[in-house]
């Protein structure tokens, strides 16, 4: 197969250039219209009970309550003459509006619960019309119109949840343009420095082009038949970039590396492609794998890097496949040109020396260098013991976001908060005395404040005031469990966990929403997914580097090497973030964990993990084949491959480590912990773990079973290549059948 397209590279490289252009324009004039048909949100489970409640008290109800503004009386109280009837004002100025439902005020019965303990604030609930994306718009325009000063002395701010998303889909462009305004200029001198010359310097921007606007057709095309999140173009852009260095790195290196042998153009685009070219080949569909386990989930945010996940990965792997040799055709030794003064002395075979001297040391006494590194490592990873995951909410954004203000505001002066209620939707006829039964036992859980219902308020245990008529219909009825508990705390969720362990009145089924309860469900619907997420991605990329290696030790040896670095990364995200060691340095707020970021987190990074993993891997099988015993295959191959790694993973830690500067706090944690990912798996996995398993393993790293064996000579995928290279020490070729050579 890889030869095929050599030739064709060869033969009809001018063509091949020209369909790549006009795909590329068509590509962006398809991808161009991705955006208006992305969408934000896809947090939550559609399924679960939390988003059928939703969808209940949407349908019955008008919704539940996403929309707090925090009225504040410049002088006095909020009940005196004249801060009264600016806020009646204010209020019958939004019940005119089309895009709010369900508009409450303290002004309207003078509901104690409304007002702040020491009289100058009060509440002013709603619910923000709209799907995710709807929301969004509506709750920006909203906030816009009527934050700040109101009437005479009134001072109107947002919050709640509509306000939070308004607040983070404002700051999330902002630290974004910060991130490429860092990233960008950074790349493209480590770029200069890496390559050392202009002209190989661009080549890899050909196949970021290829790749992102690629990525941005399939998700207009995605997005016209499913939901799909916004927020999968911007790891259509990180990845794209990545993976086009990456790939077009190790491309270049070994194109560089033929012609500094003597060969002519075509034959070193032939050696390229069958050697790299298969490396790319298998480092895409390893990288793939760990991207595609995200389709696993029932979230479509999650779903969404899935799926731009795959389709970047491949699209960068086909473009620099069938792109880059074509480029190699048409310029050959005009690659070079452009060289740079520091890098004219550069070695043309691009070995690394000091990665050669790394390697050979490590070998040597293996449990001396490889024991320290590892007991790093597995400290690094102990903060994991304690890992809590959660949603993201106002602590997620800086101290002076208007949203995260209101929010600490609703928790220091307000007893009970409204809009963290838990909410529960019986959605079919219920006999009054049963539902009075029902809410009186629900007011009677701890922690809980009140519990408001058609047939009445109750406080522990009993009916205190009349019902609200607005909560109960013929056909439906709405409680609403107010408590004094932090909100998305391990003690709310335990109360969501109660109320639903209360009986139903009658035969009816309660389903219980709200904040509280949608965390509880998201995490049970990430958490019972996880393991089988695992397990495909262990499979799938054992067979990978099986038929990649055409052994059964090696996919082992990769699994558990790079489940330790990840374990590492994830251990001191969890130290930072969620303990808060080092978060005044940072400007962030210690919380749990956020689940969806964790879990993409976990997938790029393993992803890439894997992605160096066959670059390493694929040299030294090459020169195990080719009669080099284990030492000198794995010495020779990290001197060849370690230097490419190294650039490789700078260039795109830059890009995460980018993120840093973020004010979100999960956009942070995402990009320092990917940029470590790829750090700790370069230097301490590729540069110590990886040759200190090999030296102990010895030659049964090689190792595979007969029939095995036999399966991967027939199927297994493996270059030809031209004669064999000189080893620097004696081959000790073995010819114990169970370990593999190439036919």
């Amino acid at each position: 197969m890889f030869d095929r397209i050599a030739e064709l590279a060869i033969r009809r490289a001018r063509l091949v250039l020209v369909v790549a252009v006009v795909a590329v324009a068509l590509m962006s004039a398809v991808g161009a219209g991705a955006f208006s048909k992305l969408k934000g949100g896809g947090y939550d489970d559609p399924a679960s009970q939390s988003s059928r409640a939703a969808v209940a008290i949407e349908e019955k109800f008008g919704g539940e309550t996403n929309l707090v503004l925090l009225v504040t009386a410049a002088e006095g109280r909020v009940d005196g003459p004249a801060a009264e009837r600016d806020g009646r004002a204010l209020v019958a100025e939004l019940r005119k509006e089309t895009r709010l439902e369900n508009v409450v005020s303290f002004w309207d019965a003078g509901t104690p619960s409304l007002r702040s303990g020491d009289g100058r604030e009060a509440l002013v609930l709603a619910h923000v019309k709209g799907d995710d994306t709807q929301q969004e718009k509506n709750a920006k325009s909203l906030i816009d119109a009527y934050s700040g000063t109101y009437g005479g002395g009134l001072d109107v701010r947002a919050g709640g949840a509509a306000a939070v998303g308004n607040d983070m889909s404002t700051q999330v462009p902002k630290d974004l343009l910060l991130a490429e305004a860092i990233a960008v200029p950074l790349t493209l001198v480590l770029l200069l420095f890496v390559f050392g010359s202009v002209v190989a310097a661009l080549l890899p921007l050909a196949i970021a082009v290829i790749a992102i606007m690629g990525t941005f057709a399939e998700l207009y095309l995605l997005g016209s038949a499913t939901d799909i999140s916004v927020s999968s173009t911007n790891l259509t852009t990180a990845l794209g970039l990545g993976l086009g260095i990456d790939y077009a790195l190790l491309m270049i290196s070994r194109f560089r590396e033929q012609l500094a042998t003597g060969a002519s153009v075509d034959d070193a685009v032939r050696h390229t492609v069958r050697t790299a070219g298969r490396t790319v080949a298998f480092s895409a569909a390893t990288v793939a794998v760990a991207l595609a386990a995200l389709l696993v989930f029932p979230q479509y945010f999650l779903r969404s890097f899935g799926y731009a996940g795959v389709g970047v990965v491949a699209i960068a792997a086909v473009g620099t496949l069938f792109v880059m040799p074509a480029l190699f055709v048409v310029l050959g030794h005009r690659v070079n040109k452009g060289r740079l003064p520091w890098a004219r002395n550069a070695r043309p075979d691009a070995r690394g020396p000091l990665w050669g001297r790394l390697a050979r040391t490590v070998m040597r006494r293996p449990a001396l260098t490889a024991l320290p590194v590892l007991a790093v490592l597995l400290l690094a990873a102990s903060p994991l013991l304690g890992i809590t995951l959660g949603s993201p909410d106002e602590r997620v954004l800086p101290e002076d976001a208007q949203s995260r203000q209101v929010s600490s505001v609703l928790r220091d002066k307000f007893a009970g908060n409204d809009d963290d209620a838990v909410h529960v939707v019986i959605d079919e006829a219920v006999d009054t005395s049963a539902l009075d039964s029902y809410a009186a036992e629900l007011s009677g859980l701890a922690g809980v404040v009140r519990v408001e219902a058609g047939t009445g308020t109750y406080t522990d245990g009993r009916s205190t005031a009349p019902g609200n008529e607005a909560l109960s219909r013929p056909d439906a009825q709405r409680i609403t469990v107010v408590s004094d508990l932090v909100p998305r705390s391990g003690d709310a969720e335990n109360l969501v966990e109660r109320v639903r362990a209360v009986t139903a009145p009658g035969d009816s089924e309660a389903l219980v929403g709200g904040a509280d309860a949608a965390l509880v469900d998201s995490k049970g619907s990430v958490g019972d997914r996880i393991p089988l997420a695992l397990a495909l991605v262990a499979l799938t990329t054992f067979v990978l580097l099986f038929l990649f290696t055409g052994s059964v030790v090696q996919p082992l040896r990769a699994l558990v090497l790079n489940m330790i670095s990840l374990g590492a990364t994830l251990g001191v995200m969890t130290w930072i973030f969620q303990d808060g060691n080092l978060a005044s340095l940072l400007g962030v707020t210690p919380m749990p964990m956020e689940t969806s970021m964790t879990v993409l987190m976990f997938c790029i990074a393993f992803g890439l993990s894997m992605d160096y993993e066959v670059f390493v891997t694929s040299r030294i099988k090459e020169l195990h084949d080719q009669g080099h015993n284990t030492e000198s295959a794995v010495v020779n191959g990290l001197g060849h491959t370690g230097r490419i790694v190294t650039a490789a993973a700078c260039l795109l830690a830059v890009s995460f480590f980018a993120f840093g500067a973020a004010k979100i706090s999960f956009m942070q944690m995402f990009g320092l912990g990917s940029g470590l990912a790829i750090l700790i798996d370069a230097v301490a996995v590729r540069g110590v773990l990886v040759p200190a398993a090999m030296r102990l393993l010895g030659r049964s790293a090689w190792y595979a079973p007969g029939f095995l064996r036999r399966f991967h000579a027939r199927y297994g995928l493996s270059e030809g290549g031209p004669a064999p290279e000189p080893a620097p020490v004696p081959a000790q070729r073995s010819t114990e059948s169970p370990y593999v050579k190439n036919p």
